[in-house]
């Protein structure tokens, strides 16, 4: 008989889904006020790990982390709009939305993969793009 992603693991349990949300936002007041130490506490600190950008392919946490301490945290004020958070069972989520950062008319958007790790959950895969 197939299985239906839902039978395999249960969608959005309340505490789980309560905790990416709460991560998710943590993760996003670092972003616009240039936390890079809880930006790089949010990765994975694997080999793994991932990060395309707008303008960048990242792979690898010692990549990521690179980038972070070398940006400029000029202008990193943003607006999100339809954000979706998905967890599927205990342990994984997916985190997707728009943003429009401040001044600009293209319209970005921003994909992570979530995993609970001993230390907490950390991003293992992360997507931003931007559109005209």
């Amino acid at each position: 008989m197939p299985h239906t992603p839902s039978t395999l693991l249960p969608i959005n349990l309340p505490e789980v889904l309560a905790e990416v949300q709460a991560v998710f936002a943590r993760y996003e007041d670092a972003l616009v006020h240039n936390r890079v130490e809880v930006l790089d506490e949010l990765f994975w600190n694997s080999p793994h790990t991932l990060r395309y950008g707008a303008t960048e392919n990242l792979l690898g946490y010692q990549a990521i982390q690179a980038f972070r301490a070398g940006r400029s945290p000029q202008g990193l004020a943003r607006c999100l709009h339809n954000t979706v958070i998905t967890t599927y069972g205990p342990d994984f989520a997916t985190a997707n939305t728009e943003f429009r950062r401040a001044g600009s008319t293209r319209l970005g958007r921003q994909s992570q993969t979530w995993m609970r790790t001993p230390e907490g959950w950390r991003v293992v895969a992360a997507h931003v793009s931007l559109l005209d």
